[in-house]
């Protein structure tokens, strides 16, 4: 019974890093919806000849770089769910095999906090990069 309760116990911060990297995914996944549908709409502009071509293939490019960090940061993102799923996994075991393998649940545990990093990393320039976007785009309309 103390088994149980210890794996029990040490599956905790995984499924709580889990959880909190899904949502991070989900909003992550929302942004580059949204990406991808204003992407949708400036190329179906440019196709129609638009008389502000040069400034619609601007924020086309700046739309695909967006989806380019939002994408980066989902493919970090998934890799850091994987390793927290399998940080939970690998300290059951470990705890179920007397400890003989105690160095990889911390491995996986901090290779999924790197990848988290690498995740908010990309995020963060995708922020960026919508706000200068955002910018630009209120200068060329206002003149």
């Amino acid at each position: 019974m103390n088994n149980s309760y210890h794996i029990l116990t040490s599956l905790l911060a995984p499924a709580i890093l889990m959880a909190a990297t899904g949502s991070l995914l989900l909003s992550a996944n929302n942004r580059l919806a949204r990406v991808v549908d204003r992407l949708r709409t400036l190329m179906a502009a440019w196709k129609a000849g638009s008389q502000d071509e040069p400034q619609r293939e601007l924020q086309i490019q700046r739309h695909r770089m967006r989806s380019t960090f939002l994408l980066r940061a989902c493919l970090y993102l998934y890799c850091a769910l994987g390793s927290f799923i399998g940080t939970s996994l690998a300290l059951a075991v470990d705890t179920l095999s007397g400890n003989r393998i105690s160095l990889l649940p911390t491995i996986m545990g901090i290779a999924g906090m790197c990848f988290l990093l690498g995740a908010v990393f990309y995020l963060g320039r995708e922020v960026f990069a919508a706000v200068k976007s955002f910018d630009d785009e209120i200068k060329a309309e206002m003149g």
